[in-house]
């Protein structure tokens, strides 16, 4: 079996679905159609069917052009047709992985894509999860719901997972050019794993076991969690002492060995760092341990926004007003430059806590046009984005997309408070 699984992905005789077609998903299966293999893709959301099946890109930094190639050479089709797994050879899964309210791993979209992979399961199939998650829920969850379709793991189809490492809109790095860290629990399901992505990606790491991949991507999101949380908290310590650590920043990196620069921001966002790190506390309770050092950044990055408030409270006290009745505008949706993704943005936080202060809030992101539908932040669907000018009391900076670095803030007569470093005049305060 295991050679003839080889001589199709060699071959590219190999069916490649990919459920989940979002930030990770969608680019996953146009690399594998651009390497002449035909790809299935799946996502329960009719619009994202709709639009591939359109050549009409849903996501900024994939562009029209890239899916119309992929559809009319026949490479690639999308659908919300679970049955049509069975003509698949490989299932790769890319769906969500949140926190439930009680910052607790949100399991449901694993389990439900498990549930209809296994209706439609076959023999010779290779399985791979690419959902961000913690160590065991491959085996503990994914493995058990494929088996009750009667077929049984590295007998009759094989498992592994290989973390996503997505950075939208990395000008440097795409999907190709990352190496891909693989794991499973067999030798063959990682012989067979390792064989797939290395049609499509420069180079493959292959890891000892099926936790040990699913932990290197806690690790890598932790890592920067816990710096990040680290400046977070040297930004409010020398904002108090009169020292700018942007500036401090800027003359430490010069240290060739020893330093990493990372940035102060007004929060974290995007679909990694807020929530990753949480997933290893939570499994880390079932052995007894506390990672006090993960929660501790965890509670430094989210209190970031109250400290932006009290900025822009204060630059507002300077002119005579308050917070309460004031004219707000937030510069930037999205949670990093020049993306048009706002999934767990600090913006929203930031409106939602303007808001219920009193001040009239506005926003303006020159990718993101109108707000969709968001669960948390409801009261902002349907926004639309606003234009700059001098009419707010104020101009808050949230996101550092190449187009605010182009305008002159100092000619502005309203404070800017700035979260990102990116403007100059007296009326600009840092924060």
């Amino acid at each position: 079996m295991k050679n003839q699984i080889i001589n199709k992905i060699e071959n590219q005789k190999f069916v490649v679905g990919v459920i989940g077609l979002g930030y990770v998903g969608l680019p996953l299966a146009l690399c594998f159609a651009e390497k002449n293999f035909s790809v299935i893709g799946f996502d329960v959301d009719e619009e994202k069917v709709a639009g591939i099946s359109n050549s009409k890109s849903y996501i900024k930094h994939i562009y029209n052009e890239r899916i119309s190639f992929a559809v009319n050479s026949k490479k690639i089709r999308a659908t919300n047709n679970f049955s049509e797994l069975k003509k698949c050879n490989a299932i790769l899964i890319a769906v969500p992985t949140p926190l439930n309210k009680n910052r607790e791993p949100e399991m449901k979209y694993i389990i439900s894509t498990a549930e209809n992979i296994s209706k439609n399961l076959q023999k010779g199939q290779l399985v791979v999860l690419e959902s961000t998650t913690y160590p065991g829920t491959t085996e503990e969850i994914l493995i058990p719901i494929l088996e009750k379709s009667g077929l049984k793991c590295n007998k009759d189809f094989f498992v592994a997972f290989s973390p996503e490492r997505e950075d939208p809109n990395n000008p440097n790095y795409k999907t190709e050019t990352i190496p891909k860290v693989v794991g499973s629990n067999s030798k063959i399901g990682l012989e067979l794993a390792e064989k797939l992505y290395q049609q499509i990606v420069i180079k493959t790491v292959p890891v000892s076991s099926l936790k040990t991949a699913e932990a290197t991507k806690l690790v890598e999101n932790i890592f920067r969690s816990v710096n990040i949380a680290l400046v977070n908290e040297l930004k409010m310590t020398f904002d108090k002492m009169g020292i700018d650590i942007w500036e401090v920043i800027d003359a430490a990196k010069t240290k060739p060995f020893g330093f990493m620069p990372f940035y102060p921001g007004p929060g974290l966002g995007g679909h990694c760092i807020p929530i990753d790190p949480f997933y290893l506390t939570w499994k880390a309770r079932e052995y007894g341990e506390a990672t006090r050092f993960i929660e501790l950044a965890g509670e430094i990055n989210t209190s970031m926004p109250d400290f932006v408030i009290k900025k822009v409270s204060g630059a507002l006290n300077k002119n005579k007003k308050s917070i309460n009745g004031s004219k707000i505008l937030i510069l930037g949706l999205a949670y990093k430059a020049n993306v048009d993704d706002y999934r767990e943005s600090p913006s929203f936080e930031l409106m939602k806590s303007l808001k219920s202060l009193g001040a009239n809030v506005y926003y303006n992101d020159p990718h993101i046009s109108i707000i969709g539908k968001t669960r948390e932040y409801s009261d902002f669907n349907a926004m639309t984005s606003s234009k700059i000018n001098d009419k707010y009391d104020l101009i808050l900076i949230a996101t550092a997309h190449d187009e605010y670095k182009k305008i002159n803030f100092s000619k502005f007569s309203c404070p800017v408070v700035d979260t990102r470093n990116i403007a100059k005049g007296k009326n600009v305060i840092k924060a």
